[in-house]
């Protein structure tokens, strides 16, 4: 499969100006988000580790899990972390028409009340883009400029670790995942990386 770890500038320039793939200012702060849950082991595992460090981050919750695991959406609200929309059904934006895909997101919204939303995969078209951000919540397209890989079963914990470290500055937006297929890296990359930057000095904030 193919992917990049960090994301280049040219390849922004193929979405809407408008998508936020860092965060500003942000001195000696990272902005740790999490895809694809909740889900019923590996979402209560990560709010332990973050709290552990007093750690704040964002959750890019689909809808259909927030609806079987009410509970644990509960949970990462309480732990006062932000929470934002990842689709219904996660959704492919590049292979769905807009009405259907605009209809899955605010399908999503009647149980996440975030104005932040990520697109699966991170495809999302221009048109798709202006749909919902000029909708009633007026959402935040959220992307990242550092990928763990946590999703790739051909690398170890310790290398998606590695490539936050290696990549990772003040004001990175970096995704891992919350899910049954990430949790055996998850679970040895993500404590490397809140141990590192908690060394360097950093904080760890949800994005707002």
């Amino acid at each position: 499969m193919f992917y990049l770890v960090r994301m280049p500038w040219w390849l922004k320039k193929i979405y809407a100006s408008s998508l936020i793939w860092r965060m500003p200012g942000g001195a000696n702060t990272l902005y740790l988000t999490f895809d694809d849950g909740p889900h019923p082991t590996a979402t209560p595992w990560v709010l332990d580790e973050l709290q552990k460090y007093n750690a704040r981050a964002t959750f890019f919750c689909i809808g259909k899990n927030v609806k079987e695991y009410p509970q644990i959406y509960r949970r990462i609200l309480l732990g006062g972390h932000r929470t934002g929309n990842h689709t219904q059904n996660h959704l492919n934006g590049w292979k769905t028409d807009d009405a259907r895909y605009l209809d899955n997101i605010h399908e999503a919204a009647q149980l996440i009340d975030s104005n932040l939303f990520r697109p699966p995969y991170g495809r999302i078209g221009k048109f798709q883009t202006k749909l919902l951000e000029e909708s009633p919540r007026a959402y935040k397209i959220i992307m990242w400029d550092v990928l763990s890989a946590d999703f790739d079963r051909g690398l170890t914990g310790e290398r998606c670790a590695r490539n936050v470290i290696r990549y990772a500055q003040p004001g990175s937006i970096v995704v891992f995942h919350d899910s049954e297929k990430a949790f055996d890296r998850l679970r040895r990359a993500l404590p490397a990386v809140l141990e590192h930057f908690s060394g360097l000095g950093y904080r760890f904030e949800a994005i707002v």
